[in-house]
């Protein structure tokens, strides 16, 4: 099953109100939601292959944030992976390497969230190919991070088992 949303602002709204009671007028503009969502459970696996940001914040990690608190909020049981490949590859690196690749002084800016979305129980993966592509090592990425054989091969895998795949 794969699930295709032409835009970030629609996907964003969608886990926003899944839960909000039917005809609930929201305090910020009176939206009412008349199609009210309640996931019991949720197999969901995020391809983070291009860069995408709203402002300075990636719209992938912004997703995931938004979709563990509304799943903790419902007590959807909840499987997420995150799969990171291609342009977005370098976010998992470590401070050291992220300097290195990205010409930058101040460290892997992304590190607080990876960490937090790990402990809130988000398999973070890095695409084996993109790394053997850019001569990363394992030592080079965020501590938690696993290493897939290649992303393509693994949302496969994982869409076979019954995960969604998100691709904001």
């Amino acid at each position: 099953m794969r699930l295709a949303i032409g835009s970030a602002v629609a996907v964003f709204g969608l886990l926003f109100s899944a839960s909000i009671p039917a005809a609930t007028p929201l305090a910020t503009n009176g939206l009412i939601i008349t199609v009210p969502v309640r996931l019991k459970e949720a197999k969901v696996v995020f391809n983070l292959d291009h860069l995408a940001f709203e402002g300075d914040e990636p719209t992938g990690l912004q997703f995931l944030r938004v979709m563990i608190r509304r799943f903790r909020i419902d007590g959807t049981k909840a499987q997420i992976v995150a799969i990171f490949h291609g342009d977005a590859g370098y976010m998992l690196l470590d401070d050291a390497t992220y300097d290195s690749v990205r010409n930058w002084r101040q460290g892997n800016p992304y590190r607080g969230q990876i960490a937090k979305l790990i402990r809130a129980g988000v398999d973070i993966e890095e695409c084996g190919e993109t790394m053997a592509y850019n001569h990363w090592q394992n030592v080079e990425l965020l501590p938690g991070v696993k290493v897939n054989t290649g992303a393509n091969f693994r949302i496969i895998q994982l869409v076979q088992e019954g995960f969604v795949q998100l691709q904001p």
